[in-house]
């Protein structure tokens, strides 16, 4: 298969469906597009019933190109990451993995317009976030839970509004940032930097004030990233974790046992903001953007520093914490469903405390007159009682 036939292949995909987040492309199944998180089959000229395991390959080895380093990834570890640029279409963040001996490819189409928090929706609290000066922040949540999109949107507020030096370490470069205030300085894995920890290292001799690490992947990166927010830096990263508990426990979980004192109380001292992300479909169509949003005082500096306990939970902190914009993601839930951009089921799937929600719910619809003059399913036999 030459570029150009895969380009158009590609074309057609993007061009089938509106909010297309990744196309899939397996063998034995259609070629594939994921929008608005349902995955879809599509019909191309000449037909495609099932991807062959020689069409993958030949997708695969043509999306590598002479990068001699993803080549060896692929046949040394069975997975590899890179990027692909659809001409002036579409840019993509590709995973090429062995399955089964044979290749499978998910490319995830990237925005190519830095997103704003006007454009995301998003609180106002993120505007305190951006203004942090030095300290760790970690947006967190499942793949494809727009943690990219909205780091970008704050890399991009710190650009409009601040003259300083931000150095980002990107697998692969997503957002391409101006220089407007701030200059940017991006670089990508594989290209630019080996890895996370050397590229970090690199970064602490560039006299950044904002680091961007793409995710905290190992124990090495974790600490030279927490160095660097003691150190006077505003270190901005990701995890794959669902919320703020969780996110702690997954940095705490790569140290040894015997180091758990010693990085709670780093974290404790560095910790700004945990932002842990969702998406949920909305009911017209779409997803909604749920939140967790956890700030930094003396009562999350007690639950990170000796670990949570009975009455020092995030989720009650965070909860008692509410006038300061934090949220949990219940809260996030019920103002959706209030709104009406969630159903009831949804609300429910995605909650925490179902209980909790459940009868907030309740409350919602009693006070919006639902249910009201509705039988409760429970029959009285009059002339039976009458005979009584």
């Amino acid at each position: 298969m030459r570029t150009i036939e895969l380009d158009a292949i590609l074309q057609a995909m993007l061009q089938s469906y509106d909010g297309i987040s990744d196309l899939n492309l397996s063998v034995g199944r259609p070629l594939q597009v994921e929008a608005f998180g349902r995955l879809m089959p599509i019909r191309v000229d000449p037909p495609i019933e099932a991807l062959t395991a020689f069409q993958t390959e030949q997708i695969a080895l043509n999306i590598i190109g002479t990068n001699r380093r993803n080549l060896r990834d692929l046949l040394q570890n069975g997975s590899c990451d890179c990027s692909y640029q659809l001409g002036q279409e579409a840019r993509f963040r590709v995973n090429i993995f062995r399955q089964k001996g044979n290749f499978a490819i998910v490319m995830r189409k990237l925005n190519t317009d830095v997103p704003t928090f006007e454009a995301l929706n998003l609180p106002d609290i993120f505007s305190d976030i951006v203004r942090e000066k030095t300290g760790l922040v970690l947006v967190t949540g499942a793949t494809g839970s727009g943690k990219t999109t909205t780091l970008a949107a704050m890399l991009n507020t710190i650009n409009q509004q601040q003259p300083v030096h931000v150095v980002t370490l990107e697998d692969p470069i997503e957002y391409v940032h101006p220089h407007l205030l701030a200059t940017f300085n991006q670089r990508e894995l594989g290209s630019d930097f080996s890895t996370y920890p050397n590229g970090l290292r690199a970064a602490l001799r560039q006299a950044p004030k904002v680091i961007l690490v793409g995710e905290m992947r190992d124990r090495e990166t974790v600490e030279i990233a927490l160095t660097a927010a003691e150190t006077g830096h505003l270190v901005l990263s990701t995890l794959h974790t669902i919320d703020a508990g969780q996110s702690l426990g997954r940095i705490v979980g790569m140290f040894e046992l015997a180091e758990e004192k010693q990085v709670r109380s780093r974290l404790a001292d560095t910790l700004r903001y945990v932002v842990s992300q969702r998406l949920a479909p909305q009911v017209e169509g779409g997803r909604h953007l749920l939140l967790e949003i956890m700030g930094h005082n003396l009562r999350t500096q007690e639950a990170v520093a000796l670990g949570e306990d009975e009455g020092r939970g995030f989720y009650e902190i965070i909860e008692a914490s509410e006038s300061f914009g934090w949220v949990t993601f219940d809260r996030s839930i019920l103002n959706a469903y209030e709104a009406g951009l969630l159903d009831e089921e949804t609300a429910l799937l995605f909650s925490t405390k179902k209980g909790k929600i459940q009868r907030e719910i309740d409350l919602i619809k009693k006070a919006r007159g639902e249910g009201q003059g509705q039988h409760s399913g429970l029959q009285l036999d009059l002339a039976a009682a009458g005979r009584y």
